[in-house]
């Protein structure tokens, strides 16, 4: 049995999908792009200032959920470019300090044509 989280503190789900499934103690996000809740808006600035939009869309799903960052075991993060691989893990690194497990790719374009897409699974 799995149970859906939703939570305002993090962007609507913009599909048919929601915002995160809570399933034999684990927690498995959607991947989140850097929409701010408030505004419903693509955040400004470049790939710092929207990984950390996503992160902390990442972090209110799974509060919600019953969890934290801390307990995330695995991430899967895509980039619109590879070239922001290391501003991309600066602002990584701030938030998931417990380095789960990740795959992190480039990709032709993502929703909204924002920079960077972050998905996790956490235990809660």
């Amino acid at each position: 049995m799995s149970k859906d989280v939703y939570t305002k503190n993090a962007p609507e789900a913009i599909g048919p999908y929601t915002q995160a499934k809570v399933v034999g103690g684990l927690v498995f996000t959607s991947g989140q792009i850097p929409i701010d809740p408030a505004t419903g808006d693509v955040v400004d600035g470049g790939i710092k200032e929207q990984a950390h939009q996503s992160c902390k869309n990442v972090k209110a799903i799974l509060e919600e959920a019953g969890t934290s960052l801390e307990n995330v075991v695995k991430t899967t993060c895509f980039l619109a470019d590879m070239g922001d691989f290391a501003a991309f893990n600066e602002v990584y690194a701030e938030y998931f300090t417990g380095k789960p497990a990740r795959s992190c790719v480039a990709v032709k374009t993502l929703p909204k044509n924002v920079l960077v897409e972050i998905e996790a699974i956490a235990e809660v």
